[in-house]
């Protein structure tokens, strides 16, 4: 018993400790389910880019896409030249779109893949990146079936991870391209950035893969989830599948620049990652 005039403040500490209990596990089970499980996940595959400015990104890990027009009406050309695609020297690969008369267009930029050097199915691939900004770029960090060659697109399968429309720089898309829904009939679902825009720092974006089931995430906020059932076609996600990063100009997803559109404009990634599931 407390003596007189000393009010009891044992009960109301015991009330706000259990409390503060109460509070902690919210917060440790909110963080559980943001996505984040990298702690527990085996890192098999990446890229840091760390190296000297203007070097080319490592051949061990990457080639190249080289020309024009993949068949969604961009106006670049795409290059090998340490002027579209290098390390800044930061620990970033730099991506760079450039107005200029070259090869017959009237765009650079470049298209970096891992095809014939490293595919796999399932897992976690995530990349961090700071996009660029303007009406008529289209900035994509996706993948593509390995059998591409054997069987084609669609059939080969398309994950698109990340897909952005300069003239909307709060909003990026994921979507899944296959027989019975690609190009205009993607499975896709687009995420809008609280409060803020893709240009101005950096974010991570993410699929976590596994049999039958493919989801999304920005930030390790998830998005969107699409299972084999709910797809009008057949699922063709059970094979490996090789990495691309590119800058595009132009397209049927984005349409062409104008006057507002300034170059040069760069794709910032500062690595990308797989994860086991």
């Amino acid at each position: 018993m407390a003596e007189y005039g000393q009010p009891n403040t044992q009960p109301y500490n015991d009330k706000a400790m259990r409390l503060g209990i109460i509070l902690l596990l919210l917060l440790v089970s909110c963080d559980n389910t943001s996505g984040d499980s990298n702690k527990e996940r085996q890192l098999i595959w990446q890229d840091e880019f760390d190296g000297a400015a203007g070097q080319l990104p490592d051949a061990s890990r990457w080639t190249y896409d080289i020309g024009t027009d993949w068949g969604n009406r961009q106006l670049e050309y795409d290059t090998d030249r340490p002027e579209n695609v290098s390390l800044d020297g930061n620990g970033h690969l730099a991506i760079t779109a450039r107005k200029e008369s070259y090869e017959g267009a009237s765009y650079t930029s470049a298209r970096i893949l891992t095809r014939g050097l490293y595919a796999r199915a399932y897992g976690r691939f995530e990349a961090r990146m700071q996009l660029p900004s303007g009406q008529g770029l289209w900035p994509a960090f996706w993948m593509l079936g390995a059998n591409f060659s054997q069987v084609g697109w669609p059939d080969c399968g398309e994950i698109d991870i990340m897909e952005y429309r300069g003239q909307q720089p709060s909003v990026v898309h994921g979507s899944l391209h296959g027989p019975g829904y690609s190009a205009g009939e993607a499975v896709t679902r687009s995420y809008t950035l609280p409060g803020g825009r893709f240009d101005t720092e950096f974010h991570v974006f993410a699929v976590e893969w596994e049999r039958g089931t493919i989801k999304w995430y920005v930030d390790d906020v998830l998005y969107q989830q699409v299972v084999s059932g709910d797809l009008p076609g057949a699922w063709v996600y059970d094979h490996p599948f090789f990495i691309i990063l590119n800058l595009a100009v132009g397209g049927t997803f984005v349409g062409p620049p104008d006057e507002s559109t300034e170059f040069p404009q760069t794709l910032l990634v500062d690595w990308v990652r797989v994860y086991a599931p």
